[in-house]
Formats: structure tokens, C-alpha cells, sequence
């Protein structure tokens, strides 16, 4: 058997389709092992999104040869659809597949000797792309589950929608069905992932809520969560039912990016601060112990001290509960990348570092708050110290004294604090939350 080691960049997008690609591979015969070994081959699934792409892909790679000097090295995705002749010419590596020839990675291997040269395989990105179903299941409580790829959406420093063509998915019947499998494989929790997912419907017809309140039926999963969605496309109803629902969380991940209008035209986003406001306020109305985290871009060209005091400002007068803070670089291709008014990295760093404070504070506030509050925990990990943690529905991680066999179990805790590192002390006080 030919052993074959995975090195996944990015997204849990990736993560997903690398689980369901590594399936493929293991009903075939391959051996699955965990990268770093000995492997014959290793598959680098590449990312896109920040300007240290290129470096960590590289990383990877030379740390493959390092470890198996005759390994097969594939790389594959977005920056391998972007960029193929680049990664081709990179020592060592043998195959480049884009977005869509990584879904047939098994018919590529039938000679996988080392070559002088490259072999290149990056489709052009057309009108039709296709969908490929993945989910992932390496954890075994929570599974990644892809409902939809692709992205309509031009923002003027995204290279996603030339990396993965325009925003498609399946019908809400086969999710449904995965759902269902993913239960029969004793999954807790499944996690609905995708570029642009509150777009779900261009391709049949359908709606993001219609999917949610389907897969609201399937038995057997503790909870559903959402992995982010964008603020001009969480409806009303959407909220609405997320409220009353018996499995989705109250959890939401909004991609903010900026709270200068000024800035999000620059970036050509969809809204302006005012809807991202109104969707929090609307949501934390229905749901107070909702959890609402935020994707925030610093050191946009043009974004003066004024423009980023103002961010500071419109995060600091909302209730979310933490923040995801990424420091502005240039890709390649991107309309941002040429704009006037390129920040210098110094500025950049440090706006990065007071955000960053802003959203530990955030954290720590919104932890406290729920003290003394009950909630679901599935716990995943047991530690050296006797402890155990888990997330509750509104995405506090929790610690408590471990209990003999009930990792990977769901259970009911009083959440006593004190918070440290974002990391709640709780008490277990129920086996049985079903």
C-alpha cells in the first residue's frame, strides 16, 4: 500500500474537501498517514487568501522533502489554480492540480516516480462549474459538511472568485442525506461550510433558511452551527428561526471587514456599517446569550487614523463577542493591490495589535456574562491535568473535572468561571442533556 500524507492550508472549506479527497484515496488502497512521517506521497492543499500563501505552501513542501526526499509531492487548490506555472517550477514538486482536477487526484497517481518536471493540471474557471460534495470527520465530534463553493462577490482584495468560479450548490435534499449519514457515523455536531453560504440557492433555487429549517428535522444531531455568513444576507427569518430552533446554535460568524463606509466601498462589499449593525442589534434582541464573532481587515490602502479610530469606535458600540483580526496584504491580480494610499507595515502591525486587544477584551466580557448560565457541552478533549473541555451552543469553551469515559459525549454544565485565556471553569451537574 502506497501511503499517502495530507498538509491542509486555509479555510475549513479546504479542510472538508481534503477529508473527502483522503476518503477516495483510502478506499483505493492508499494509506492515509499523518504529515510529517514517511509518506510516498504528500498532497499540499494550497490557500489563497493572505499574503503568506506562497511562504507557508513552500514551508510545506520543503518540510515533505525533508522527511520523505522521494515522496510524490502534489500541490493542489486555489493558490495552485492561481499561480500553476509558479508552484510548478518550485524543487521538488511534482504535480500542480486547481480547483477542480483536485477532486480527481486518484487518476493523476497511477505513476508516481519523482519527475525532472512539474506536470500541470489547472483548468480554466467557466460559467458551469460543478459542485463536489465533501465533508470532513476527523474530529469525532464535529463535522465540517460543504453546502456550497464559489463566490459572486468581486471584493476588490479577494482573489476566491477567480480561484473557485461563481457560487453554486447542491439541492437540500443531498445535504439533508450526507446529514444523515454523517449521524449514522455518530457525529454531535455538524458545521455548514462554504465561501459565500448565505448565498446558498443560485444553483437550484432555494434558500439558506429553507436548508436550515430541513436539516432542523435531522434526528440524531445534537447541534447545527454556521460558519459565516455575511451580514446583508442574514434575513429576518433566518434569525427569526435560528431563535426557535431545537438544534441550530446561536452562534453567528459576520465577516465586517471594516466599520468605515468610506473603507467597504473602497473594498466593493455589499453593505454598509449600518446593516452590519442592525443584523447584530436584531439578532442579540431575539437571542441575548447569542454569540457573534467578526472578521475585521486592517490597513486597507487609504484607511487614514481617523478611518481606523472610527472602526474602533463602531466595533467598541456593538455587542459581539469576539474578533478575527487579519492585517491587510496585497494578492496579486486584486484591484486593492494596485490602489492608492498602501499603508506602511509598521501602521499595519500595530492597528492589528490594538484590535486584537479590543477582541480579547470582547471575549473576556461576553464570557462573564454567562456565568452562572446552564448549557450543552460536547466535550472533545480529555488533557494530561485531569480536565476536560468542549464548546457550549453559544461557542464558550468550557473546562471541567474529567469524567471516565464521556469524551466525545454531550452533557450539561454550570458555567462558575473565572475565564482565563477565553476558557471558562464550569461544573458538570447532568450525563443526560437528550
Amino acid at each position: 500500500m502506497k501511503k499517502v500524507a495530507f498538509h491542509t492550508l486555509g479555510c475549513k472549506l479546504n479542510f472538508s474537501e481534503t477529508s473527502e479527497i483522503g476518503r477516495h484515496l483510502e478506499e483505493s488502497g492508499f494509506q492515509r498517514v499523518p504529515f510529517g512521517s514517511h509518506a510516498d506521497i504528500t498532497v499540499i492543499h494550497t490557500c489563497s487568501v493572505t499574503g503568506s500563501a506562497e511562504r507557508k505552501t513552500k514551508q510545506a513542501i520543503h518540510k515533505a522533502i525533508q522527511v520523505s526526499p522521494d515522496s510524490y509531492i502534489v500541490a493542489m487548490g486555489c493558490y495552485a489554480q492561481l499561480n500553476p506555472d509558479e508552484i510548478a517550477s518550485w524543487k521538488g514538486v511534482d504535480l500542480v492540480l486547481g480547483t477542480n482536477d483536485k477532486f480527481d487526484l486518484i487518476k493523476y497517481l497511477t505513476d508516481t516516480r519523482k519527475k525532472g518536471h512539474a506536470e500541470v493540471h489547472s483548468c480554466e474557471i467557466t460559467e458551469d462549474q460543478k459542485f463536489f460534495p465533501a465533508h470532513s470527520t476527523a474530529e469525532r465530534t464535529r463535522a465540517f459538511l460543504k453546502v456550497q463553493d464559489g463566490c459572486d462577490y468581486p471584493c476588490t482584495y479577494c482573489t476566491i472568485p477567480k480561484a473557485r468560479g461563481k457560487s453554486r450548490n447542491p439541492e437540500i435534499s443531498s445535504i439533508v442525506e450526507q446529514a444523515k449519514e454523517l449521524v449514522d457515523k455518530g457525529l454531535r455536531e455538524i458545521v455548514l461550510t462554504g465561501v459565500n453560504i448565505g448565498d446558498f440557492g443560485k444553483s437550484t433555487g432555494e434558500t439558506f433558511t429553507q436548508l436550515a429549517k430541513e436539516l432542523d428535522e435531522v434526528n440524531g444531531i445534537l447541534r447545527f452551527r454556521i460558519s459565516s455568513i455575511e451580514p446583508n444576507l442574514i434575513t429576518d427569518e433566518l434569525i427569526q428561526f435560528v431563535a426557535g430552533s431545537k438544534r441550530f446554535a446561536p452562534h453567528f460568524h459576520i465577516p465586517l471587514q471594516s466599520g468605515s463606509d468610506k473603507i467597504l466601498k473602497l473594498m466593493k462589499r455589499r453593505y454598509l456599517a449600518a446593516v452590519f449593525a442592525d443584523r447584530v442589534l436584531k439578532i442579540k434582541t431575539q437571542m441575548p446569550n447569542a454569540c457573534i464573532g467578526a472578521d475585521v481587515i486592517v490597513g486597507f490602502p487609504g484607511e487614514t487614523d481617523e478611518d481606523f479610530n472610527e472602526v474602533c469606535r463602531f466595533i467598541n458600540s456593538l455587542p459581539l463577542s469576539y474578533l478575527h483580526v487579519f492585517t491587510f496584504s496585497e494578492r496579486p491580480g486584486t484591484p486593492a493591490a494596485s490602489m492608492a494610499g498602501k499603508i506602511p507595515n509598521r501602521i499595519r502591525d500595530e492597528r492589528s495589535h490594538a484590535l486584537h486587544i479590543i477582541g480579547n477584551n470582547l471575549k473576556q466580557e461576553f464570557c462573564i456574562s454567562q456565568i452562572g448560565q446552564n448549557k450543552t457541552v460536547i466535550f472533545e478533549q480529555q488533557k494530561f491535568d485531569g480536565t476536560m473541555t468542549g464548546f457550549t451552543d453559544n461557542y464558550v469553551e468550557i473546562v471541567t473535572k474529567a469524567q471516565t469515559d464521556f469524551l466525545h459525549h454531550p452533557g450539561i454544565v454550570q458555567l462558575t468561571g473565572p475565564e482565563h485565556n477565553g476558557v471558562m471553569d464550569a461544573k458538570l451537574i447532568s450525563t443526560n442533556p437528550l
